[in-house]
């Protein structure tokens, strides 16, 4: 059994080097820039995950025989091919070709029509998926649609 409370412990590792960051932010720009410091995390921390919900949210991988996941293709990510999103989200839209090929750079990842299709760009989705009311409304039936499911 291997001790949790230990320095080899990744996630304390994480944590102590946030804890340190922090107080070195505190010392140099006190009070006010910790607080500007901590506002910058969580918006950054929000928009990472808001991201990453928008681009698998309802999409399933399948259980293997051997009781892992199938591997990521690009149906199990949402695709958008509107140019303000590629603009401003550096091909993000193209999520499902980056699950095709991984090693692909950014500025080469092409649009697969073939995987689901979000209704708005990556932008506008995020945006929405704020607001879990109306986010479930809009994309319940294009998951279900996807995965084949019937009401």
């Amino acid at each position: 059994n291997i001790n949790p409370f230990t320095i080899k412990n990744r996630i304390l590792q994480g944590y102590l080097r946030s804890i340190i960051i922090a107080l070195i932010i505190l010392g140099l720009f006190g009070i006010i820039g910790m607080f500007i410091f901590f506002l910058i995390a969580f918006l950054s921390k929000s928009a990472l995950e808001s991201i990453n919900y928008v681009e698998h949210y309802g999409l399933l991988r399948k259980i293997k025989s051997n009781g892992k996941y199938e591997r990521v293709k690009p149906h199990h990510s949402w695709n958008s091919n509107h140019t303000v999103g590629r603009i401003v989200l550096y091909e993000l839209t193209r999520h499902s070709d980056h699950h095709f090929k991984s090693s692909k750079k950014y500025q080469v990842l092409e649009s697969i029509q073939e995987s689901p299709q979000l209704p708005y760009g990556y932008p506008t989705s995020i945006l929405i998926s704020f607001f879990p009311p109306l986010w479930f409304k809009i994309m319940n039936p294009l998951v279900k649609q996807h995965m084949g499911y019937s009401d």
